[in-house]
C-alpha cells in the first residue's frame, strides 16, 4: 500500500503521515529480515531482536522495549516518562541519566520475569497517570509517606 493511501486509514491518530512512514519501515523489516513471520520475528531472542528493532526509522528504545515486553514476553523493562517522574520523585535514580541506566535499575533489583516486568510497569504508568502526573496528587499517592515529594506536600 503506498504511504499517502496508509496516511489515510491511520489519520484519526494524529501525526498520520510520520506514523506511516514509521509503520512501512517496520513491515520492511518483519518482511526483509524475517520473510514476513511475525512469530518468528517475536521468538527471537532479545539480543539479536533489540538491535534490529533500533535500527529501523522510528523506533526508539521505549518502542523496541514494549515491543520485547508486551508482544514478544521477552524480559525487558520498559522505561518510559512515568517511571523516570516517580522514581525521580521517589529518590531511586541511577549514577547515569540513560535509558539504559534506568532500564538496569530495574532489571538488577527484579528477577527476569516478562509478566512481573509487564505488571510492574503497568502499575507504574497506572500511579503515573492518576497521581503522580505533572502536578503530583500527592494526599492521594500510596507513596506519600516515603517520597519526598509527598513529604514536603504534607
Amino acid at each position: 500500500m503506498p504511504e499517502a493511501e496508509l496516511a489515510q486509514f491511520i489519520r484519526p491518530s494524529g501525526y498520520f503521515n510520520a506514523k506511516a512512514r514509521k509503520l512501512k519501515a517496520f513491515v520492511a523489516l518483519l518482511n526483509e529480515r524475517f520473510a514476513g513471520d511475525l512469530d518468528g520475528m517475536l521468538a527471537t531472542p532479545a539480543g539479536e531482536l533489540r538491535p534490529a528493532l533500533l535500527a529501523t526509522h522510528g523506533i526508539g528504545p521505549e518502542t523496541a522495549d514494549s515491543i520485547l515486553l508486551y508482544a514478544a514476553a521477552q524480559p525487558i523493562f520498559v522505561i518510559d516518562a512515568y517511571t523516570r517522574r516517580t522514581f525521580l520523585r521517589l529518590g531511586l535514580v541511577p549514577e547515569a541519566g540513560s535509558y539504559e541506566a534506568w532500564q538496569q535499575l530495574f532489571m538488577r533489583a527484579l528477577p527476569a520475569d516478562a509478566p512481573l516486568f509487564n505488571e510492574y510497569h503497568a502499575l507504574i504508568v497506572r500511579h503515573g497517570k492518576d497521581v503522580c502526573q505533572t502536578q503530583p496528587l500527592c494526599r492521594e499517592c500510596p507513596l506519600a509517606a516515603v517520597c519526598p515529594v509527598g513529604i514536603a506536600a504534607g
